[in-house]
C-alpha cells in the first residue's frame, strides 16, 4: 500500500528518471560558483558531550498562538534529545543514547492534538528503531510514546511524511544505504510502526525529507546525488533530483530542508557540508537557485553542518518570515551547538543578488 498524497502536476522538473543508483563519489572540494554571505542572529547552548561530534539534527515547533514560545529540538547524537527556546537556552533534556536525527508532526491520537517528534535510535548497531515522543508546549519537554523496529541495520537519517489524509509515514534511512518507508497507526491511543516499502541507494545517505504538498521524498547520497522519491507511484524507486558535483553542491551532502510556497512551488535546502554552504534549488523545476555561507556576526559561522532545518511563519522580531536552524559542526572553543537564522536574512540576500 502507498501513501496517497495529493500530487500536483509538475512537467517542468526536468528529472532524470533514474532507478540504477550510481554513485559518483566526488572528493570534496571549495565550490568556484559565488557564494553569498550572511550571519545567524542567535544560537542554542551548546549540547553537554564534549570533544566529540556530537550535536547533529534539529526540528522546529511553531507556537501559532505566541511565537516567542516557539521550540527547537535538537539531537546530542552521543546522548539525547534537547529542546531550546527561541532565545536558545536549554528547556528540557530526554537521555536516550546513541540517536541521529529527529522530525516532528502535528497529529491527532485518541482524540487529542499531539506534536508527535520522531528520532532513529542508534543504540542497536544491528536493527534500526524509531523512537516515538509527545512533546508538551508547555513544560517544553519530551514524553516517549515507544520505540519500534525499522528494519535491519544502523538506523541513520530520518523524517516524516503526513498525506492528505492525515495518515503519518516514518521515513528510515540506514548507513547501509535502504530508504525505509513505515506507517504510523495510533488506534486507541497506542502507536505501532509498519514497514510499508523499501528501496536500497548504492551508498550512504542521511538526510531526508518530505513535501506533505506533493507526496515526494527528498534523500541525501552523500557522495552521489539528491533522489526524489514520488510517494504516489507504486514503484518506490527514485529520480535524480540534484548531483553533488563539487560545483553547486559539495560532498558531503547532509541536511535537507524545505522552505515551501503556495501548491508546490518553494526551496529544497542542502548543507553542503564540504564547502561549509547551504544551497537552495527550486522544487517545481529542480533548478539551482544560488547559496550561502554564515559568517561570524551576532554569533559566530557555521562550517561542516550536519543537520538542517527551515520552517516558515512568524517566530517573532527577530524572526518575522521564518526560522532556519543550523547545525554547527565547528563551534570554536565551545561544544557544538545549533544557529538561528533569519528566513528574511535569506530571502534578502537572494533578491539582492539578481
Amino acid at each position: 500500500m502507498k501513501a496517497h498524497y495529493i500530487l500536483f502536476a509538475a512537467s517542468a522538473l526536468g528529472l532524470a528518471g533514474c532507478s540504477a543508483n550510481t554513485g559518483m563519489n566526488t572528493a570534496a572540494t571549495t565550490s568556484a560558483v559565488p557564494t553569498l554571505e550572511l550571519a545567524a542572529t542567535g544560537e542554542t547552548v551548546p549540547v553537554g558531550t564534549v570533544a566529540r561530534d556530537a550535536a547533529d539534527d534539529p526540528a522546529i515547533w511553531r507556537n501559532p498562538d505566541d511565537p516567542a514560545k516557539s521550540l527547537v529540538i535538537g539531537t546530542d547524537k552521543r546522548a539525547g534529545l534537547y529542546v531550546f527556546g527561541m532565545d536558545g537556552s536549554k528547556k528540557s533534556f530526554l537521555p536516550e543514547g546513541e540517536l541521529n536525527n529527529v522530525d516532528l508532526r502535528e497529529v491527532m491520537i485518541d482524540g487529542r492534538k499531539t506534536v508527535l517528534v520522531g528520532a532513529s535510535i542508534r543504540n542497536d548497531l544491528n536493527n534500526a528503531h524509531i523512537g516515538l515522543y509527545r512533546l508538551d508546549a508547555d513544560s517544553a519537554e519530551l514524553n516517549l510514546l515507544g520505540k519500534f523496529p525499522a528494519g535491519a541495520g544502523e538506523a541513520y537519517g530520518f523524517c516524516f511524511g503526513q498525506d492528505s489524509g492525515d495518515e503519518v509515514f516514518a521515513y528510515m534511512i540506514t548507513k547501509a544505504g535502504n530508504v525505509r518507508e513505515l506507517k504510523l497507526s495510533f488506534a486507541m491511543g497506542v502507536p505501532n510502526a509498519t514497514i510499508m516499502r523499501e528501496h536500497k541507494l548504492t551508498t550512504q545517505p542521511e538526510g531526508c525529507v518530505v513535501d506533505d504538498r506533493t507526496g515526494r521524498l527528498y534523500v541525501g547520497e552523500e557522495n552521489a546525488a539528491i533522489w526524489m522519491y514520488d510517494l504516489n507511484a507504486d514503484a518506490f524507486v527514485p529520480q535524480r533530483f540534484a548531483n553533488v558535483n563539487s560545483v553547486e553542491l559539495v560532498a558531503d551532502v547532509e541536511g535537507l530542508a524545505l522552505a515551501p510556497t503556495g501548491a508546490n512551488g518553494g526551496y529544497l535546502v542542502a548543507s553542503s557540508q564540504g564547502d561549509n554552504a547551504y544551497v537552495l534549488y527550486d522544487l517545481v523545476t529542480g533548478a539551482y537557485v544560488n547559496r550561502f555561507r554564515l559568517i561570524d556576526g551576532l554569533v559566530d559561522g557555521t562550517s561542516e553542518t550536519d543537520g538542517i532545518e527551515v520552517m516558515l511563519g512568524d517566530f517573532g522580531p527577530q524572526y518575522p518570515d521564518g526560522l532556519m536552524v543550523v547545525q554547527d559542526g565547528d563551534n570554536g572553543d565551545q561544544t557544538q551547538n545549533f544557529k538561528y537564522v533569519s528566513w528574511r536574512k535569506v530571502l534578502e540576500a537572494l533578491e539582492g543578488s539578481e
